[in-house]
């Protein structure tokens, strides 16, 4: 793991591979870039370089207590940081729900910069009432029951994780936060724009590889549909469901890395990427 300074903070970065062509993924609200290990393993033994990326407040990232510095908007000037950093004219960008509405962010601050975008459960319109009633009382936890929250923190540090399963790791990493930071992170974040409107979203030109997952409300599967139809340059797959790229990765990630391969040969949509071919799998 790496880390460079962004305002005063230090940000943490972990590079997977090596080359020109290079991915960068970030993680979900309140989560780290372990979730993205294996995907950016995957990619780099493909022949990409990969980068996972812990915005503010997220990860091995500084976690300072200050609400005002945590937007969608302000993640996506610390990703740009990141560009600036290691020298990066063009990447692919992308990630899961935080990580893809920050992508989007990324379309509209530094569109040229952008080579494609991998968005997998964006969080728009149709997401609202289920992302309030989710984080609502989530914030109201971490910010007025602090003591439970650092008791259950400490427990969750006291936890071995290296033989857990992997999903038990990402959510370890998420209990064993200090909780007065995570409750400044979801202040920030829902006081602020969740994603650029749907008119600035539809001028957002480069490729983009939306991932929807169905039965899930806080990132339905109607705002996957809707983005694929706003963006001028999207195609959609579908996921069995939300754990499938973390526990049964294989599918998906054969078609995400096909689409990395496609965003820098500037190849036309591939056959396999069409609405025929990207339907979950039965089971």
């Amino acid at each position: 793991m790496a880390y460079f300074d962004y305002e005063g903070q230090r940000l943490a970065y972990t590079v997977f591979g090596e080359g020109g062509n290079t991915t960068i993924l970030m993680p979900g609200l309140l989560l780290s870039q372990t979730m993205q290990v294996p995907l950016a393993r995957e990619l780099a033994s493909r022949g990409n370089r990969v980068i996972t990326f812990d915005p503010l407040g997220h990860g091995a990232s500084d976690r300072p207590r200050d609400m005002w510095r945590y937007s969608m908007p302000a993640f996506a000037k610390q990703t740009v940081a990141l560009f600036d950093h290691l020298e990066l004219d063009q990447a692919i960008v992308g990630g899961t729900s935080l990580g893809a509405n920050v992508t989007l962010e990324i379309g509209m601050l530094a569109p040229q910069r952008l080579r494609g975008m991998i968005i997998e459960m964006p969080v728009l319109d149709h997401a609202i009432p289920a992302a309030a009633a989710v984080f609502t009382p989530l914030l109201f936890g971490l910010t007025f029951g602090e003591p439970l929250s650092k008791l259950l923190a400490r427990l969750a540090r006291a936890v071995p994780r290296e033989r857990a399963p992997f999903l038990l790791q990402i959510v370890l990493e998420c209990l064993a936060q200090e909780p007065a930071p995570s409750g400044a992170v979801l202040q920030g974040v829902l006081f602020d724009r969740t994603a650029p409107p749907r008119a600035e979203r539809r001028t957002i030109e480069a490729p983009a590889l939306v991932i929807g997952h169905r039965r899930d409300p806080v990132h339905p599967f109607s705002d996957a549909g809707m983005l694929t139809d706003e963006l001028p340059n999207a195609r959609q797959i579908d996921a069995n469901s939300v754990i499938e790229l973390r526990l049964r990765p294989a599918r998906l990630t054969a078609m995400i890395a096909e689409f990395v391969d496609e965003c820098w040969s500037g190849a036309t949509v591939s056959p396999s990427l069409t609405s025929a071919a990207v339907a979950p799998a039965a089971g």
